[in-house]
């Protein structure tokens, strides 16, 4: 009985554990790190000094590579999204499938404001913003921000 309750819990750490690092190998700047070979830590400092992620990622010659992995996280977040109920798959593919469109016209410099309007939390807002978000609500913005649209 107390190696099932032991084994138990190392399978509850192990899926949780395993969880938290798929989360934080998705985040931009990990992104980015993977790209470029920069540290974290370095490229929070180019963020400080003003730089978007897209930039950087632009200034490095991955700037493809940056928009590729971005929208693949993004299709990540919604898909997980319909699975949890909080939208319905029509308006995850009506996000994703604006995203697609605008990341064509991405230069990196985050003027494209990618999702915004739709108030699923991919920009600055932190989960603070304001905004209609296509019916989904306030309650939808989870603040994702990324290099796109970040100033």
């Amino acid at each position: 009985m107390k190696m099932k309750k032991m084994a138990l819990g190392l399978l509850i750490v192990g899926a949780v554990s395993t969880t938290a690092l798929a989360y934080a190998a998705t985040r931009p700047v990990d992104i980015v790190s993977k790209l470029t070979g920069k540290t974290v830590e370095t490229l929070y400092q180019e963020r400080a000094q003003g730089k978007t992620y897209g930039t950087i990622a632009k200034e490095a010659g991955k700037l493809d590579e940056f928009k590729n992995e971005m929208l693949k996280n993004k299709k990540e977040i919604l898909d997980q999204r319909v699975k949890e109920g909080r939208i319905t798959q029509e308006q995850a593919d009506e996000i994703y499938n604006s995203i697609k469109n605008n990341i064509a016209n991405c230069d990196g410099t985050g003027s494209q404001r990618l999702g915004q309007k739709y108030g699923v939390g991919f920009g600055n807002s932190q989960g603070k913003g304001i905004g209609n978000g296509a019916g989904l609500g306030q309650g939808m913005r989870r603040g994702f921000g990324n290099g796109f649209n970040r100033r």
